[in-house]
């Protein structure tokens, strides 16, 4: 077994003005390798952006702009963290929802998302 130790106590992480928060299980739950690059991108923007009960109401345009992303990619990643059950979205506000019981991707990931889960695995066991 791996002893942690904090490496620069000076640095720790803390929660203060805003909030970002992103459950182990969606590591160790498989939501990770599940995801798409354009989602997983998507997905982590809108958390960082919602404050605590997960709410943001950045626009299409906004979000295509920070993201790098052209509308088409934006869209299909938003539908699929919708029909995925991560997001709600009422066409201008969105949630972050809680993790579901369960991944619902059926397809094989991509190999770069499982190199992702991979490396995210060995850095937080």
């Amino acid at each position: 077994m791996i002893k942690k130790k904090v490496l620069d106590p000076v640095r720790i992480r803390r929660i203060d003005g805003g909030f970002a928060f992103i459950p182990h299980r969606f590591l160790t739950g498989g939501f990770v390798s599940a995801l798409h690059p354009d989602e997983l991108l998507l997905y982590f923007f809108l958390v960082l952006a919602a404050d605590r009960n997960g709410l943001s109401f950045y626009s299409y345009d906004k979000i295509c702009s920070l993201l790098e992303m052209p509308l088409d990619q934006y869209v299909e990643a938003r539908c699929a963290l919708i029909r995925q059950d991560l997001i709600a979205f009422d066409g201008t506000l969105f949630q972050v929802l809680e993790l579901p019981a369960a991944s619902r991707r059926t397809k094989k990931p991509s190999p770069a998302n499982q190199l992702l889960g991979s490396l995210l695995k060995e850095v937080a066991p």
